[in-house]
């Protein structure tokens, strides 16, 4: 059964989604400076860039970029249009917009404020139970979830606890005694796959290795979504040859269905990295936890 955990640090709301005892998603919602996905501003066209097939817009206290696909190609610079954040400034780069057809004001600025990711949640998982265990957050968001909040003062347990904390070191462990290690780079994100103790004296059979991929390829699509890796994300499986690798096509295909984002296998490089496109929405999880 599914049931979501929110435990709030000063201006920090920690959600947990849970399947039974497994955390399934993790994500931080800054109460007091909101990333924006979902915002609606009135903004200003500034720049039309045919050589990017989009346009920089004035949103008042910080400039988005409109892609033609989001918006009507035949907007002209000084145009006022009304717009919404469907990604998160991120990396250096300002948040990316879609047109919405209402009224724009007579000046760049916020209109309203997007629901945030908890209420999103909860709108994906209607009858799913909600523990929070902060009543000024309850109070906040009664008009939206109403009686689906229960005060629970260990929303987040010890174990939970400490599956969290886990999330903001640049290792996981697999289980078998692999582990995956994490680097995030501006352009990707680039996971090694480390067999340890799994790989036994180093001469394991091919489909022993192949074997032990597979089994080791759910943890880690569980773990690129509870750090919300995204972008361009490339995996280096242990163990195997190149050409082999393509026998794992299938099975992270299968388990990167359980995404809430619609990540893609792109396929495998000549070097046998696995290539995934994940849609950068939210910012990732290091980045938000980065001092």
């Amino acid at each position: 059964m599914k049931q979501v955990a929110v435990s709030v640090r000063g201006d920090t709301a920690r959600i947990a989604l849970l399947d039974g005892d497994l955390l399934s998603e993790y994500m931080l919602w800054n109460l007091a400076q909101p990333d924006g996905v979902g915002d609606v501003y009135t903004g200003r066209i500034t720049a039309k860039l045919p050589a990017m097939a989009g346009s920089f817009v004035d949103l008042g206290d910080e400039t988005g970029f409109l892609p033609d696909s989001a918006g009507a190609p035949s907007l002209t610079e000084g145009d006022y249009i009304s717009v919404q954040v469907t990604r998160a400034a991120q990396g250096g780069k300002g948040p990316r917009l879609a047109v919405l057809a209402e009224p724009p004001a007579d000046r760049p600025g916020l209109l309203r404020r997007g629901p945030g990711p908890l209420p999103e949640i909860m709108q994906r998982f209607p009858k799913t139970q909600l523990f929070i265990d902060d009543y000024a957050l309850i109070a906040r968001l009664r008009p939206v979830l109403g009686a689906r909040m229960i005060y629970k003062a260990d929303a987040f347990d010890a174990v939970l606890e400490d599956e969290v904390a886990g999330l903001a070191e640049p290792t996981a462990a697999l289980g078998q005694g692999a582990k995956m290690h994490i680097a995030a780079t501006a352009a990707l994100t680039a996971i090694d796959i480390d067999a340890g103790t799994a790989s036994g004296d180093g001469n394991a059979k091919p489909q022993a290795q192949l074997a032990l991929n597979i089994a080791l390829i759910p943890e880690i699509v569980r773990q690129i979504i509870l750090r919300n890796l995204s972008g361009a994300i490339v995996i280096d499986f242990a163990g195997m040859k190149s050409k082999a690798r393509m026998r794992l096509i299938e099975p992270l295909t299968t388990a990167l269905k359980s995404d809430p984002l619609p990540s893609k296998l792109l396929g495998f490089s000549n070097l046998g990295f696995a290539e995934i496109s994940r849609p950068r929405i939210r910012p990732p999880l290091h980045e938000m936890l980065a001092p």
